[in-house]
């Protein structure tokens, strides 16, 4: 069996093509896209027989990838945003993976393609997972389902050994600081705070952020209220945050001391 690997983070593409290569050593990985129309074409040119799709692709998503198939192309969502669940399905996906996917949930899936192998893509499917994992991130108030948030955080730094991937809880990010074409992430390292980076836009960052959780301190701040343990004001009345478990003290602008006037 021949699939195609569609994810505009090449390295995360790398990732899933290793865990495959381990868990199914006889399936042909053979192309990998970066973007919904580079997906379209290696699946036009190569006519696999499973797709595994990143939801969130620049030029076209894995939805509207979905929707272009014909004849027997087995489809897998592979994505960190479970609010497409539903609509995944609509497209006749095979199955759903949230990053970051583990070797136990991968093989699930790989034991389901190998069971469906020459059947069409509108496999049976168990949608009683799906319909609790929705249950436990979805909730009405006023009517309304919540929005989803980000829950990991894909983040790189170099080391020693070259450049280090790893995907973050967003729990343990202390704050996010811009920092010119990047985002710099400072999170808890075991008993350290290391500092990753991540490519998007410290506004964009801020949309997918629970607000309960996470507050804008400064134009270039956002911090984890849950992470800050104290405030203090120096002579001037300038306010700081320190951070739990750390001597680091952020300053507040102006306009956002309010969020810490009970402390």
């Amino acid at each position: 069996m021949k699939a195609i690997i569609a994810d505009d983070e090449v390295h995360l593409a790398g990732y899933l093509r290793d865990k495959l290569s381990r868990l199914w050593p006889e399936l042909e990985i053979v192309a990998l896209a970066d973007s919904g129309p580079s997906a379209v074409a290696a699946i036009a040119q190569h006519a696999p027989d499973i797709a595994f799709l990143d939801i969130r692709m620049p030029g076209a998503t894995g939805l509207q990838v979905a929707e272009q198939l014909a004849g027997d192309t087995q489809v897998v969502f592979v994505t960190a945003y479970d609010q497409y669940a539903v609509e995944a399905f609509e497209r006749d996906a095979v199955d759903y993976l949230l990053k970051p996917v583990t070797d136990e949930r991968l093989q699930r899936t790989v034991d389901k393609l190998r069971k469906g192998a020459g059947a069409t893509r509108t496999l049976p499917r168990d949608l009683a997972p799906l319909l609790q994992q929705l249950s436990q991130h979805l909730s009405h108030a006023s009517g309304q389902a919540e929005t989803p948030h980000l829950r990991w955080i894909r983040a790189t730094k170099r080391s020693v050994d070259g450049e280090i991937t790893q995907q973050i809880p967003v729990g343990d990010v202390l704050y996010f600081q811009a920092d010119d074409k990047y985002t710099c992430v400072f999170a808890r390292d075991g008993a350290v705070i290391s500092e990753w980076l991540i490519r998007v836009p410290l506004s964009e960052l801020a949309e997918q952020l629970k607000r309960d959780d996470f507050a804008q301190i400064h134009r270039s701040v956002i911090v984890n209220l849950n992470a800050v343990s104290s405030t203090r004001r120096d002579l001037s009345g300038k306010l700081y945050v320190r951070m739990r478990d750390t001597s680091r003290e952020l300053p507040v602008a102006r306009q956002y001391v309010h969020l810490f006037r009970q402390m």
